[in-house]
């Protein structure tokens, strides 16, 4: 049984990545239904956090039905991550993370997300310094390394969870490859295989198939999955995973009614939080997802991504009902 802290998340959890713009609410409602085990929260700002930024502050928006969930922070300033921690604590979310992975320029210039990985012994202090001012687990999601040439996994991974850290997700990249060229998962499995460690070691990065999913688990032997992108428009992938760990085959992939039913519920979910104008934006980069593979269907993707209402985006529903369905 996989723990954070005194959380049981079951024998191989499936965790729903943070990730901007995308795990907000109702997508992370969505894909706790098809069986995400674990979900987090779009990455907040400390400092938009602590200035009492508007879109910061409604990203700590969690739900019941959604626990186990962790609010995932990033900074590199203590005094403002601890104020942060405070902010977040309030929220009650079973447990907090912390972003040292993010290789967005914006956020590594300031010396935040992966930016931290070359300033090692500032991230165990803020980690020592979060765990410390806490009742909360803490949890980290970093990368491999800021470069090939600096990879320092094993020794991180080692110090966070000596200060304190309750799990560690790695992301199989270094800052410097972004998300290009493919994940390398066998650093982190020398981080699971390291007998000084007993946290749990959660694998990311091109976990895109359920095939992959059980890779990482039966040769790698990581104690779970975080998926991002292959979530996209696609919370099934869960249930997929499940499935095939199950079984052995591959889930009946939903049929177009199935996917303009789960498509409709996310506009409206995300409209109900967030008001129309937000709530059509945000679900736009789904749409590609939910409409995979379906010949011809570009006209439609057009449509849905440039309609300025929901009543239009709804009306192309109906249209790919009565074309595809």
């Amino acid at each position: 049984m996989v723990k954070i802290g005194n959380i049981e998340l079951g024998e191989f959890p499936l965790l729903l990545a943070p990730m901007e713009d995308v795990s907000d609410p109702p997508f992370r409602a969505l894909c706790k239904e098809q069986g995400a085990d674990v979900v987090y929260t779009e990455f907040i700002s400390s400092e938009g956090l602590i200035r009492d930024a508007e879109k910061s502050i409604q990203k700590l928006d969690i739900y019941d039905k959604e626990r186990p969930v962790g609010i995932q922070i990033f900074g590199a300033n203590l005094d403002s991550m601890l104020q942060t921690v405070e902010i977040v604590s309030r929220s009650n979310p079973d447990f907090i993370d912390i972003n040292y992975g993010c290789p967005v320029k914006k956020v590594v210039s300031k010396g935040a997300g992966a930016g931290i990985l070359k300033d090692i012994p500032l991230m165990v202090k803020l980690t020592d310094a979060m765990v410390k001012h806490t009742h909360l687990p803490i949890t980290v999601k970093t990368r491999l390394g800021w470069d090939n040439d600096t990879i320092q996994i094993l020794e991180i991974a080692e110090r966070l969870q000596d200060v304190g850290a309750k799990a560690i997700a790695i992301h199989g990249r270094t800052r410097a490859q972004m998300y290009k060229g493919k994940a390398d998962w066998e650093p982190i499995a020398n981080v699971k295989n390291n007998p000084r460690m007993f946290i749990p070691v959660f694998g990311n990065g091109d976990v895109n198939t359920p095939e992959k999913a059980m890779i990482m688990r039966d040769k790698y032997g990581l104690d779970g999955a975080m998926i991002g992108r292959a979530s996209i428009g696609n919370p099934w992938f869960f249930a997929q995973v499940k499935h095939f760990f199950k079984t052995g085959e591959h889930l009946v992939p939903p049929t177009i009614a199935q996917r303009v039913e789960t498509a409709k519920r996310h506009l409206q979910m995300a409209i109900n939080w967030n008001g129309e104008r937000t709530g059509l934006f945000e679900t736009r980069r789904h749409y590609t997802n939910y409409f995979k593979e379906i010949p011809h269907f570009k006209k439609y993707r057009l449509k849905m991504v440039t309609a300025d209402s929901k009543e239009e985006i709804f009306q192309v529903f109906k249209e790919i009902l009565k074309k595809f369905g």
